[in-house]
């Protein structure tokens, strides 16, 4: 008997009668940008529709309507439509204090996370269940599908590189939804003092680690497509090299090059333009290779992180001692990619190098999975 097709995914914040009951009485602060929506809906105005005391809305980096660039510090403001103040976490104020706390009694967080150590939502996960925890405060968690759900891969963070764009010590690409990493966050103590949170998950129904997911709304300026989602774990190493990839065309995260580039024969200029304000090499030619069919199209099918573009890169570069940047240890999670590949290692030996924590993590995952696992 032929099967029809699977029941769609129910994000977390479509489940209103799971967690309305637990908002009941309570001051509400909301985590959330402009992926927090229910339907066609922002979670906010739902949520406010049903009576619910929001006191206020924190947004991560790139803002509550999502449009500001990586790493652009995000003023304070009130929402146009609902005059609710919106307080940024990223900047100066990672992390909400006492003060902007003290109206409220339990975090709702509902944000679109990618599933890659250097997106940052996780920090801002992490932060926020910590000020929770630090002001005897709840959060709840309206999980959404990781996109990049379906493989573990790439060199776990060593903690003495812990930074806002790799906070714990896991790999590149973790394969969690930010329910199950929250959970993580709590299980292994990685609050500080090593205390818990007062958690609660609200799952996405129909979803497991296997199953494709198309993001409805683009999680940030320059992730417009699955090509990008896809890409970005293997891409994201290039943000701290002189490699551009893409910031500031119509293919961010889909394309890689730098002027004088003798590798490919793609050629993009970057401009300046929304969410992209001052991209590297803003108006110089670049000249590299086009990308965007191949994350499409064959990105899931192979499940790992490439290096190839990244090793290819270097070995041709005309002035190697300027390729790398101190960001690029941050980005890796520590010294050790970019050591070896200046050793001149290829890809098999730097892979190999990674797999005994990898295999540690794996076993540490599965503690705190919710859906089925693409390991099963």
């Amino acid at each position: 008997m032929a099967q029809g097709p699977p029941a769609p995914i129910v994000v977390g914040a479509a489940r209103t009668t799971a967690y309305l009951p637990l908002l009941h009485g309570l001051r509400i602060g909301v985590v959330t940008n402009q992926t927090g929506v229910i339907g066609g809906t922002h979670l906010v105005d739902s949520l406010l529709a049903l009576k619910v005391d929001v006191t206020k809305v924190f947004a991560p980096e790139h803002g509550f309507r999502g449009d500001a660039d990586a790493g652009e510090h995000v003023k304070d403001q009130r929402d146009a439509r609902t005059g609710l103040p919106i307080i940024s976490l990223y900047g100066l104020n990672k992390k909400p204090t006492a003060a902007q706390l003290a109206d409220v009694d339990l975090l709702l967080f509902d944000i679109q996370d990618v599933g890659v150590r250097y997106y940052t939502y996780i920090s801002t996960l992490h932060y926020s269940m910590e000020a929770a925890m630090e002001n005897g405060k709840k959060v709840i968690v309206l999980d959404r599908p990781n996109p990049n759900g379906f493989y573990v891969d790439g060199p776990v963070l060593d903690m003495k590189h812990s930074s806002f764009v790799g906070m714990h010590p896991v790999p590149v690409v973790h394969g969690m939804t930010l329910g199950e990493y929250a959970r993580m966050i709590n299980g292994e103590g990685w609050l500080k003092g090593r205390r818990r949170c007062d958690l609660t998950v609200i799952e996405c129904l129909e979803y497991d680690h296997d199953r494709l997911y198309k993001l409805p709304i683009r999680p940030s300026p320059n992730l417009p497509n699955e090509s990008a989602v896809y890409l970005y774990p293997s891409l994201g190493f290039f943000e701290g090299t002189i490699v551009s990839v893409g910031r500031g065309t119509e293919r961010p995260f889909q394309c890689i090059g730098y002027p004088g580039n003798p590798v490919g024969q793609f050629h993009f200029t970057p401009v300046s333009m929304p969410g992209a304000k001052d991209p590297p090499h803003k108006g110089t030619e670049c000249t590299g290779i086009d990308l965007q069919a191949y994350g499409a199209f064959h990105s899931r099918l192979e499940k790992r992180i490439h290096l190839h573009w990244l090793i290819g890169l270097y070995r041709e570069a005309a002035d190697k001692q300027s390729f790398f940047n101190p960001f690029f240890d941050n980005l890796a999670g520590g010294t050790e990619l970019r050591e070896r590949i200046v050793r001149g290692e290829d890809e098999d030996t730097i892979r190999a190098s990674w797999q005994p924590a990898l295999q540690a993590f794996l076993k540490m995952r599965q503690k705190y999975l919710l859906y089925d696992d693409f390991m099963r």
